[in-house]
This record gives structure tokens, C-alpha cells and sequence, in this order.
């Protein structure tokens, strides 16, 4: 069997939009990423590979929301920059999917580099900083922990135990906010929420 590549240019890179824009997944542009773009990939991507409960997928639309709500509750800054970044924080994954972090560990640096070059170009895109403070990444972090509690716990079928070894503690989120943000919605729902967030953050 042969092992020769095929020659330079034949493998294709980017992926078309439906807003009409070519992403290049190697070297992204912030000039061909569209918002709305994002809103529609992130509501149809599944968390947790689909293995969650309801009648809708938990959509990573849903989850950047839910990490959002939870940096609300931690956050006294009031700092609409911070909770956009937190919104944002896994849209690159509108283009490559979610990975569970055990696929993502053993796919090892090629598939980081990809994902930060995404979110690099994302941020220059909605006019965040290519990188964030290691403080802003801390905060951010610690609420994404906190939504895959709930996530695990409610919809994923963790034990509160196993959940707490793996992701640390329950954030303590209102009742009413936590039965909304944990009820998965369906994709249109999804968009639409996450669309009139971005909006009113980026006012």
C-alpha cells in the first residue's frame, strides 16, 4: 500500500458557512467568521457525544449560555467584555464539533493548536483580546467546571460524587435560572437565545 501524500492543495482545509463565508480551518481569518454563523453550528453541536436526557440535545449553544449565567452570578465587575469571552469560549467548536475531553487528551497538541487558532481568530472577530488574561481564562474555567456539574449530574448521569471528583463543586445557580438553562431546548430555540445574548452583550 502506498503511503506517499497526496500533493499540496488537494486536501481541502476550510468549511463553507451557510452565511456564505469560507473558514479556513488552518488559517483562520476573522474577516469569514459570522456570528450567526456560530449561533446555528453551536446549537446543533451535542455535548457529552448526545448521551444526555430529554427529548432536545444539550446543544453547546446551550452550554456557553449556561457558563455565561453561572459567571453572572460570580462576577461583581459587571464586565460585559468577560461574559462575552465566556459566551465565546468553546465557538470554535461551530467548525470542529465537541470532543469529549478524554478524545481531545488523546488526540493530543494538533487538535489544540487548531482550536486556538479558531478562538484567536474569533476574539480579533468580535474585538476581544487574540489571547485572554490568565485571570479572565481562570474565571471563565471555573464557571465552564461548574456548568459540566450540572450537565453531569442532571442530564448526564453522573453520581454527585463521581461529578464532584471529576468537576469540582455544584456553582449554586438560582433555582428558576437552573431549571431554565437545564431544560435542553430545541436547536431554534437554542440559536435564537444565544443570537439575543451576543446581541445585548455587544451593545
Amino acid at each position: 500500500m502506498s503511503t506517499r501524500k497526496a500533493p499540496a492543495g488537494q486536501n481541502r482545509v476550510w468549511q463553507r458557512m451557510l452565511s456564505g463565508r469560507r473558514l479556513d480551518l488552518l488559517d483562520p481569518s476573522p474577516l469569514d467568521i459570522e456570528i450567526a454563523d456560530i449561533a446555528h453550528g453551536l446549537a446543533r453541536v451535542a455535548r457529552w457525544n448526545g448521551q444526555t436526557s430529554g427529548a432536545h440535545i444539550f446543544s453547546v449553544a446551550q452550554h456557553t449560555l449556561l457558563v455565561e449565567a453561572i459567571l453572572c452570578t460570580q462576577d461583581t465587575d459587571d464586565d460585559d467584555r468577560l461574559r462575552l469571552a465566556a459566551m465565546l469560549h468553546d465557538a470554535p467548536e461551530y467548525v470542529i464539533g465537541d470532543m469529549i475531553s478524554p478524545f481531545k487528551a488523546a488526540l493530543g497538541d494538533g487538535y489544540k493548536a487548531i482550536e486556538k487558532r479558531l478562538l484567536a481568530a474569533i476574539h480579533i472577530r468580535f474585538s476581544l483580546p487574540p489571547v485572554l488574561a490568565a485571570e479572565i481564562e481562570k474565571q471563565i474555567k471555573a464557571a465552564d467546571r461548574g456548568a459540566a456539574y450540572l450537565e453531569a449530574t442532571l442530564l448526564a448521569g453522573f453520581s454527585e460524587s463521581e461529578a464532584k471528583r471529576l468537576f469540582g463543586r455544584d456553582p449554586g445557580l438560582p433555582d428558576d435560572v437552573r431549571e431554565d438553562y437545564l431544560t435542553p431546548w430545541n436547536a431554534a430555540k437554542a440559536e435564537k437565545r444565544f443570537l439575543e445574548r451576543f446581541n445585548k452583550l455587544q451593545v
